[in-house]
């Protein structure tokens, strides 16, 4: 039976270099400069014109040197001159581009010490040696690493490559689409030490290249990176990646649940999806791991003011910051091709919808047609975090989909002004948020800093944004813990991080909830220096149907004592509400390394409660502490995605075609309409089916008598469970003609056989 591979992808919005397809404008010399003055660029040029490049700065550029050479990022040089020699070397021919040094503050200097990890290195473990990772192996599955890189050389503790199955685990190289960075940046978060110094500096990496050309990788490859990191004994796991099934059984999910029971502290982003609810994926949504989603280091956030009304920006990454303080012009920029920038944008602001062509090409038309700043607005519901590849000397920020057309239908009529609020402790739009499906639990498990962060890539550093930015540094908070506890098993890891986090509020108001943030954000010294534990740091009592009697649901906690001195657990009664009573365990006194567990219930009577999601935090004073502790519990069938992963290829046999769906709650219904994607004409039905269970399926179509000729449908996949119906609109494509048959039969290929 065949088994369905889903693609997993990288959680930061990563964009393919477009310096060999798109010729880049020439960047215009500052008016009235001194020609004397000396500046500093980064120059772009043609592929193969590095040795000419060479030998004009050598015989015609006396006063330019060269401090640095490109070679995978792009093609290029960063040079040091007199401002009238650089105008001249950009008039060169082979010069696609030129722009002046950009200072990028050492953000991964600021968010290290802002959870923790600085202070953190006053404390010392068992012999007496200061906390900085030393002795701990972490695991990252990702697209490699550049072990050759000047702050991660003594990182590097080996690898293994399950792209082209062999020792070598660097990232892909060269240029275009298909260079990778990510994995190296990564590691940087983790455990540089250099110019930049990680989280852990002292902890050896081994590299897992599970994530090939343009950071692509299958479900099979990072599972086999999974299992080869258990058996290389590894401390800790990082898995930056994931996809988009909020699935608790998918099998990388359970792969590294296994990790965990095997004594392995197992991390990982929660993704890039957010605001909505649902959209945590595997592997964020295993059980025993520990969820990362992503929370902003200290700064200022910009927002477009109409009015009264605000609209928040999300300055994008490799542009320059975004610090417009005068009343500003809007002019719209269609998606952002040469032909849709008016003349009228010169010295203004240009608005452009996502979509169509790179961020990196529409920002650098703005730049070209003399624009003062770029704003791009989703192209769909929600906010997204993006980067522009190189270096531009103008600010470009994002909005949401919704901001971003409220403001095209002001343009005309209306200037907008920038104001600055702190942002500092807030969390992140795009950060996805749980719960997670089936087992109604509680993900992200906390949050990191997530946004500018500047880490080490191959060749040098950039800042990038997402929960895979988070991730490490928790992954590398983890091996302080390690270092400072030896003997801790990953329950209790988790644990002294989420007993420990600090809980972030809106606007510092109502506070984010708990399948938004967990616990919080990770604070590294309190976590290292916590000795007493309580797990499950959170808790699901599961699903009620409303047509139920009273029913009460009880879990079990872990109370766990590792000072030396008697410690007292005090439970808080929570507010009383309709429908709901608590049962809270009376004082408990644990003695120095004991453990004691005690129950807690929560009473339900469904049919007071309204259908949808009930959470909140409970409260337990251990010691002179106060930890929060997130519930949650569902009545009836909540608003989930009825439909994730929908997938259409070719067969094993050829001729044959396959599709899979995965349906996290089984499905009342379920059908695939096909339609001409020009005329929209109904086409036929692919498949329809009644009654179906919970999970992965895959279907092989077989022949029939219903015909579907070559070429490309706009297929409705749509599923309707408990009265919902979710529709999944795509394309499909059917290379060889198509028959379909009333007799075919679906193969269930439920995840939880794995």
């Amino acid at each position: 039976m065949r088994t369905a591979t889903l693609f997993l992808i990288i959680f930061i919005t990563l964009f393919p270099s477009y310096a060999t397809a798109y010729k880049y404008p020439q960047h215009p010399s500052a008016p009235e400069a001194d020609l004397r003055e000396r500046v500093s660029m980064v120059i772009v040029i043609k592929d193969a014109a590095q040795q000419v490049f060479k030998k004009d700065i050598a015989e015609k550029y006396k006063t330019v040197e060269i401090n640095r050479e490109y070679q995978e990022v792009f093609t290029g040089f960063a040079v040091e001159g007199e401002q009238g020699e650089i105008d001249q070397l950009l008039k060169e021919p082979y010069v696609l581009q030129g722009n002046p040094v950009s200072s990028y503050s050492a953000d991964i200097d600021e968010s290290v010490p802002f959870i923790g990890g600085e202070d953190v290195r006053g404390l010392f473990d068992e012999h007496h040696k200061r906390l900085t990772g030393k002795g701990i192996v972490i695991g990252v599955i990702d697209t490699g690493m550049d072990y050759t890189h000047r702050d991660l050389r003594s990182s590097y503790a080996g690898g293994y490559d399950f792209i082209d199955n062999d020792a070598d685990s660097m990232e892909t190289m060269g240029k275009g689409e298909e260079q990778t960075f990510h994995g190296t940046h990564v590691a940087g978060v983790i455990a540089a030490n250099g110019k930049l110094r990680g989280v852990a500096p002292d902890a050896k990496i081994i590299a897992y290249r599970a994530l090939g050309p343009g950071g692509v990788g299958t479900s099979d490859q990072i599972i086999a990176a999974i299992d080869r990191a258990i058996k290389d004994k590894v401390d800790i796991i990082n898995l930056s990646l994931g996809n988009s099934i909020n699935g608790p059984d998918w099998p990388t999910s359970l792969a590294l649940n296994k990790a965990a029971e095997k004594g392995i502290v197992a991390v990982t982003s929660s993704g890039n999806s957010g605001p909505k609810s649902w959209t945590v994926g595997s592997p964020g949504t295993a059980e025993k791991a520990i969820s990362v989603g992503a929370s902003t280091p200290p700064g200022k956030s910009p927002f477009l003011q109409i009015g009264k009304k605000m609209l928040k920006l999300h300055p994008m990454q490799g542009a320059e910051s975004w610090t417009l303080n005068s009343s500003e012009k809007i002019i719209e920029a269609g998606f952002g091709y040469a032909q849709d920038i008016p003349k009228s944008a010169r010295g203004h602001v240009v608005l452009m919808k996502r979509g169509k062509i790179p961020f990196t090409e529409k920002v650098l038309n703005a730049e070209l047609a003399g624009a003062k700043a770029v704003l791009i607005y989703n192209h769909k519901d929600g906010s997204f975090a993006g980067n522009v590849e190189i270096p531009v000397n103008l600010p470009v920020a994002s909005l949401s989909g919704k901001d971003g057309e409220y403001l095209r239908n002001k343009v005309k009529k209306e200037l907008v002004s920038t104001i600055y609020i702190d942002s500092t402790d807030e969390l992140a739009d795009f950060s996805s948020r749980g719960p997670v499906t089936n087992t109604w639990s509680i993900k992200p498990d906390l949050v990191a800093p997530g946004v500018s962060i500047h880490s080490t890539v191959p060749g040098g550093y950039l800042a990038l944004q997402g929960t895979s930015m988070a991730a490490p540094h928790v992954a590398g908070a983890c091996a302080l813990l390690l270092q400072a506890h030896p003997g801790w098993t990953p329950d209790q890891v988790k644990a002294a991080l989420m007993n420990t986090s600090k809980k972030l509020y809106r606007d510092g108001k109502a506070a984010y909830k708990p399948t938004e943030q967990g616990t919080g954000r990770m604070d590294v010294l309190k976590a290292a220096e916590a000795d007493l534990l309580l797990y499950p740091s959170s808790l699901s009592f599961g699903q009620f149907k409303r047509n139920a009697e009273r029913t009460k649901k009880t879990v079990s906690i872990t109370l766990e004592n590792t000072s030396s001195e008697s410690q007292t657990f005090t439970f808080s009664y929570p507010k009383q509400q309709q429908g709901l009573q608590w049962q809270m365990p009376l004082p408990v006194t644990a003695k120095p390394g004991e453990k004691v567990m005690v129950n807690l219930s929560a009473d339900v009577t469904p049919s007071l409660l309204e259908k949808g999601n009930y959470e909140g935090w409970l409260q337990v004073k251990a010691g002179d502490d106060m930890i929060n502790i997130p519930y949650l519990f569902v009545v009836d069938e909540p608003d989930y995605p009825r439909i994730m992963g929908f997938s259409f290829q070719e067969g094993d046999m050829p001729g044959t075609y396959q599709y899979d769906v995965y349906m996290p709650g089984g499905a009342d219904e379920m059908g695939i309409a096909l339609y001409d994607p020009d005329t929209l004409m109904f086409k036929g039905f692919l498949d329809y089916r009644r009654n179906l269970e919970r999970g992965l399926y895959s279907q092989e179509l077989k022949n029939g008598n219903l015909q579907f000729a070559e070429g490309v449908y706009l297929a409705l996949v749509y599923v309707k469970k408990d009265g919902r119906e979710d529709v999944v609109e795509t394309e499909i494509l059917v290379e060889k003609p198509l028959s379909i048959g009333d007799d075919s039969v679906f193969v269930n290929n439920l995840c939880g056989q794995f």
